[in-house]
């Protein structure tokens, strides 16, 4: 056999190709990644990245709030964690060396009760950093708002304009880290410096939530550093308001270039086939010139079809770009330069991580994309890119892969008014459908999910209760329940268990015969009682909303003839603090005991992981705690 390149010896099985005596080119394959084009780190070792900071600004090691006291932030000499703590002569903000354009930025933050700060992209458009845990009603001037304008020529009252508040309140209780995540586009000028774009912030998360989209900012934001606009500027946190931290500092900026594909051929043809076969066996319809690349091309009545898409990818500069195809259903093949970067042949979810990372030089080169649109009812692809200072973006045209029309237009949304709601359906907890669960909504907004097959609390939520689309649209296909609102996740393991000595393992599965599902009653106030049997012992769980802020009470009520343990939470880390509380996973919420008795909580490091546990006694025993979020 001739020596082909990789190139001619995909394409063998896909269409037929001359095969020259070039010697071979020796191509190494492009490799599956975790992650896309690394960030830049804010070294938080010293205060090196920082203009001149006054002594409001300092650098530690660890940081602790209590919940419960007002713009209360003590903190441990060290590295990683920056630190204000303003007073009457220092209370200046703080500015980056680093300067940037259009920008996408994440760090983690915590807010003592009470607090207030902001951080100002270019110095001068401000994202809203402030203790809003427990609000109900949410402004500009809350945790995740984009702040208003100013303007001092109006009458007192009137002058604040603009602002955008967070679509959903998701800032988390006073003392525990939070997670930002945003993008931020800047002002464009032209050649005369005349601005011709406003900046707007693409997105903004919290928590995982997000809470701002496409949002313009016609101007600086009020409190800002500077009243004009200009292309580049640090970033500035604000150190006047009151005391805050701040660690993991990551960015990446971004020139506002893109790749772009150009000298399209499309061509398509009949196929019946489930995986991509040879072309050169399979009809060709047509070829024709577009002008994009997508699945939803307009093509003959034939339903099932492949189609090849050939091309030039224009690379903006040189540098590692990261590939993310997504597919739904049926697979596809991509070529660049002769050599393969994806070969997915068969039947795709668009759960599927198809990442590869691959080094261009600049300019154009040689594209191909084959796509086998086998179910015109259910197809769709994407292919996007992100590369050096370019941020992720759609090489293929938006409609191709249309996210939005795969989520039906019509939602079924179960509601709280006056009184408790408890739904049964499936649900997903860290990645596993859980087929016998009870989500319970509160007309306070906290809501929560309870396995019943093992006995255990999966998931907390507040906001809006209840998605039931999943279980009745598209023929029930997931048959998924889905909380509305910002959602944590408990262990979701079972909570009682024998233990011959502390240092056995928590089962990961419950014992034939050892636990057993009585059921469920509904309280006065409209609430259930869970009550199963474990171990000869009888459980009765009950858990209900706090009358203030966010969290959930837990009233258990054991009765039992031997030795149990309880598991309470489990995370990479669980810590005692001073007040008294746990903090799980040194983010995540609290737990706090304000009637524990003779009972004793016990931290203990197992299975690589922290397990916060209570030893239940014989006899009759309750067991009373609060989760905080």
């Amino acid at each position: 056999m001739k020596k082909c390149s990789q190139y001619v010896i995909l394409l063998a099985i896909l269409i037929t190709v001359s095969c020259t005596n070039e010697k071979k080119k020796e191509v190494v394959a492009a490799k599956p990644i975790p992650v896309g084009i690394p960030f830049q780190n804010i070294n938080l070792d010293d205060l090196d990245a920082f203009l001149t900071p006054t002594k409001n600004w300092m650098i530690a090691k660890s940081v602790y709030a209590d919940r419960l006291k007002k713009k209360h932030l003590e903190y441990d000499e060290g590295k990683g964690v920056l630190v204000n703590i303003p007073n009457k002569t220092n209370q200046e903000s703080l500015f980056s060396k680093m300067k940037h354009g259009d920008l996408e930025l994440e760090f983690d933050v915590m807010m003592p009760k009470g607090s207030n700060s902001g951080i100002y992209f270019q110095s001068r458009y401000e994202v809203q950093l402030f203790d809003s845990w427990g609000e109900s009603v949410v402004s500009s001037g809350d945790m995740g708002g984009i702040y208003q304008r100013w303007d001092t020529s109006k009458e007192e009252g009137d002058r604040g304009y603009e602002g955008s508040a967070p679509l959903i309140n998701a800032a988390k209780s006073p003392g525990l880290w939070q997670h930002y995540k945003i993008v931020f586009i800047a002002p464009r000028f032209n050649a005369n410096g005349e601005k011709v774009k406003n900046a707007f912030f693409e997105s903004v998360w919290l928590n995982d939530v997000l809470v701002q989209k496409n949002v313009e900012v016609t101007g600086p934001t009020r409190a800002a550093a500077f009243t004009d606009e200009k292309p580049q500027g640090s970033l500035m946190i604000q150190g006047d308001h009151g005391p805050v931290a701040f660690k993991n500092i990551k960015y990446k900026k971004y020139s506002g270039e893109s790749v772009s594909v150009s000298n399209l051929t499309l061509s398509v043809y009949e196929s019946k086939s489930s995986v991509l076969t040879s072309l050169d066996s399979l009809e060709l319809l047509q070829t024709n010139l577009v002008d994009s690349i997508s699945a939803k091309v307009k093509t003959n009545k034939l339903r099932q079809k492949v189609l090849r898409f050939e091309g030039e990818m224009n690379i903006p500069r040189s540098g590692d770009y990261v590939f993310d195809l997504k597919l739904l259903e049926q697979g596809g093949i991509v070529l660049l330069d002769k050599d393969t970067i994806f070969n997915k042949n068969g039947i795709y979810s668009l759960d599927s991580v198809n990442l590869r990372k691959v080094n261009l030089a600049e300019g154009k080169h040689l594209f191909t994309l084959i796509y086998n649109k086998n179910r015109p009812w259910r197809d769709g692809f994407s292919l996007e890119m992100e590369g050096p200072e370019i941020k992720k973006h759609l090489v293929t045209a938006p409609q191709s892969l249309d996210l939005n029309a795969l989520i039906p237009k019509r939602r079924i949304i179960v509601n709280v008014d006056s009184i408790p709601v408890v739904q049964r359906s499936f649900i997903m907890h860290d990645g596993i459908k859980k087929t016998h669960c009870v989500s319970v909504g509160s007309p306070e907004g906290i809501h929560y999910s309870f396995d019943l097959e093992k006995g255990a609390l999966l998931q907390l939520w507040s906001g809006s209760f209840f998605d039931a689309t999943q279980m009745w649209k598209g023929r029930g296909e997931k048959q998924l329940g889905e909380p509305i609102g910002f959602t944590i996740s408990s262990h979701g393991d079972t909570e009682l268990a024998v233990l011959q000595d502390y240092k056995e393992n928590w089962p990961l599965t419950i014992a034939d015969k050892s636990y057993k599902q009585v059921g469920y009653n509904i309280d006065a106030n409209g609430f259930p009682v869970f009550e199963s049997k474990s171990y000869g012992a009888k459980i009765f769980n009950t858990l209900i909303p706090m009358k203030k802020g966010r969290g959930l009470q837990r009233n258990i009520i054991i009765e039992g003839s031997r030795e149990l343990w309880y598991k309470v939470a489990d995370g990479e880390l669980i810590e005692l603090l001073p007040n008294g509380d746990y903090l799980i996973n040194n983010e995540s919420y609290f737990i706090s005991f304000p009637d524990i008795g003779n009972l004793k909580p016990r931290i203990r490091h197992q299975q690589g992981k922290d397990e916060l546990l209570i030893k239940i006694p014989s006899g009759k025993q309750r067991i009373n705690y609060n989760i905080i979020w």
